[in-house]
């Protein structure tokens, strides 16, 4: 039962450690929750159930540790290059010229916001619009640099 108690302490240790506790998805607490109802069966004197429930939630947190393994579900997607129709766009939306910096473009997009906001009478679509201007813009100048 000792043993047991630190595989136990030793999981939830490593959980704080790696910051997982912080940004648990269902599928680690349900693991979690595996980890704690073996750990339970096999102290009562059941280790045929317990002990596979607690090694099942261990490979699963170390399977989902490794660097290299792809994990299912949706990624980031691959970055796709702007077209220079759309920064151009981007540009006039906001007003701004070709050799305007990020803070210029913040700037104008502030100033922009401002008056178009739907809390102040705009339409929630001209805001996203203009917010979209400024991404694209912001997204074009990092790949560029």
């Amino acid at each position: 039962m000792g043993l047991l108690a630190l595989a136990l302490v030793g999981l939830a240790a490593w959980l704080i450690w790696t910051g997982r506790l912080q940004r648990m998805s269902a599928r680690d607490g349900m693991a979690l929750g595996t980890a704690l109802v073996g750990a339970i069966m096999a102290a009562k004197g059941k280790p045929l159930i317990g002990a596979p429930l607690l090694v099942g939630a261990t490979l699963f947190f170390f399977a989902k540790s490794q660097p290299g393994r792809k994990r299912s579900g949706p990624g980031k997607p691959a970055p796709q290059p702007l077209s220079p129709q759309a920064v151009i766009d981007a540009r006039e939306l906001l007003g701004v010229g070709p050799d305007a910096d990020a803070h210029a473009v913040r700037a104008a997009h502030r100033r922009l916001i401002a008056s178009v906001h739907p809390d102040k009478g705009g339409t929630e679509a001209l805001a996203a619009q203009i917010n979209a201007a400024r991404d694209l813009l912001i997204k074009d100048m990092s790949q560029r640099h």
